[in-house]
């Protein structure tokens, strides 16, 4: 049984999974639950260092900080199980976050304030404010109506002659204020049209598969 275990380890922390030696903060273990529940969803090893190494934890505080984490200071309330691993005397918990249906959950941060994380990579990203306005548009029942204005044909000609293209890149190209530009990519990516990407550093947006078989005049 402790082979699923270290089979997870060894993969080392990626998008969907965390180590976490122990859990000692309740409000930044809810950034983690968050992260996932915003993303792919995940799973966190509360026990086990970084670098990978099975220190253990005391069962019953731990799991009370996480339920707190959980229930306190996540928005919706993050639903996750709960598995404890006995690995050669030392407990470890397996903590599973499914991805939600309806994003966005928010976080109540140190300063008091809800916040939304992604996860990208390793990292626990604080989502940008494109990413909730596309959230909540995803979650409404309206229905997507492009209109291919200029700046609608300039998105997409940019798109079918380079790989990606930033907000600002698309702001300053199409002479249009921001806010305005990242609506217009939310309807493309709503349309299915565009996709968006994260990294550790920047957002970028590309064409999708539906995206690439359209004209650039929106034909």
């Amino acid at each position: 049984m402790s082979r699923y275990i270290h089979n997870l380890i060894a993969q080392g922390e990626h998008q969907q999974l965390d180590f976490k030696f122990q859990v000692n903060d309740s409000r930044k273990i809810a950034r983690t639950l968050v992260a996932f529940a915003n993303t792919d969803g995940g799973k966190l090893l509360i026990g086990v260092k970084d670098n990978g190494v099975i220190a253990g934890v005391r069962t019953d505080e731990e799991y009370h900080m996480i339920e707190a984490a959980a229930g306190m200071y996540c928005k919706p309330e993050i639903d996750f199980a709960f598995r404890p691993w006995n690995i050669d005397g030392k407990q470890v918990l397996e903590i599973d976050v499914p991805a939600l249906k309806v994003k966005p959950a928010f976080v109540l941060t140190e300063e008091d304030r809800w916040m939304a994380y992604v996860r990208v990579g390793d990292q626990n990203i604080l989502a940008t404010p494109l990413q909730i306005k596309l959230w909540k548009r995803q979650s409404s029942e309206r229905g997507i109506v492009i209109k291919y204005s200029d700046n609608e044909r300039i998105l997409m000609s940019y798109l079918n002659a380079h790989p990606f293209i930033t907000l600002n890149k698309f702001s300053k190209l199409a002479d249009i204020p921001r806010y305005k530009a990242e609506n217009i990519l939310v309807n493309m990516i709503s349309a299915g049209l565009v996709e968006i990407g994260q990294n550790e550093r920047y957002v970028w947006f590309r064409l999708s598969e539906t995206g690439q078989k359209q004209e650039p005049n929106g034909g």
